[in-house]
């Protein structure tokens, strides 16, 4: 049987992936990433909650120390009744090329070759290290590395695309989480539960 190790957050996007994953035989071995977010629990919840029954038990690895003392509104919550936050309070410089190191690692420990993730083309201004060109340059890079590949299967499609799979899945959407802002409830505001909203809309319209 084909094995695939995923990062997962309790998000639409990552759990979308092991439906995805488990629908076509894979056996999936989800990791969880606390890199400090203040919402790491409640991420860590829903991974236990929302991920299909054939998965493997998600294991959470710690990494918080790489991001302690950051100022991003991701690692301390902003009070929502009197702060503003902006795209650029939400920024963690190389966040995401060490999420791809780390689980790289973690793979080829446990004998895995392939990394996925459910990382899609963001258009939000900052994450320029979850766009089509990172993930193409990522792949070539660690072709010189190590045996691991990693795979973001819908890093070409749009959020409303995930959403119309997700459904046709089965994914429990709703009790997904994917909020940057809030630790305990989706904000309605900052670009992760914005692009949420607006891609519900869209599958719902079709």
């Amino acid at each position: 049987m084909k094995q695939a190790v995923v990062m997962v957050s309790g998000g639409l996007d990552s759990t979308t992936v092991c439906y995805l994953l488990v629908s076509e035989g894979t056996e999936v071995h989800p990791i969880f990433f606390d890199y400090g977010q203040h919402c790491a629990e409640t991420e860590w919840a829903k991974v236990q909650e929302v991920l299909p029954q054939e998965a493997m038990l998600p294991e959470r690895l710690n990494i918080s120390d790489i991001f302690r003392g950051s100022p991003s509104r991701m690692i301390v919550e902003a009070d929502l009744w009197k702060e503003a936050v902006s795209d650029d309070d939400l920024y963690l410089p190389y966040r995401t090329m060490l999420f791809f190191a780390v689980a790289a690692a973690r793979a080829q420990t446990l004998k895995i070759l392939n990394v996925y993730s459910g990382f899609i083309n963001s258009n939000h201004a900052k994450e320029i290290d979850c766009s089509t060109a990172f993930m193409n340059g990522l792949e070539e890079l660690s072709r010189g590395v190590g045996a691991v590949r990693f795979h973001a299967p819908f890093r070409e499609k749009t959020k409303a695309e995930v959403v119309r799979q997700a459904l046709q899945l089965g994914v429990p959407i709703g009790r997904t989480f994917s909020c940057q802002a809030s630790s305990s409830f989706p904000c309605g505001a900052c670009p992760n539960c914005v692009e949420r909203l607006k891609a519900l809309a869209e599958a719902g319209n079709t």
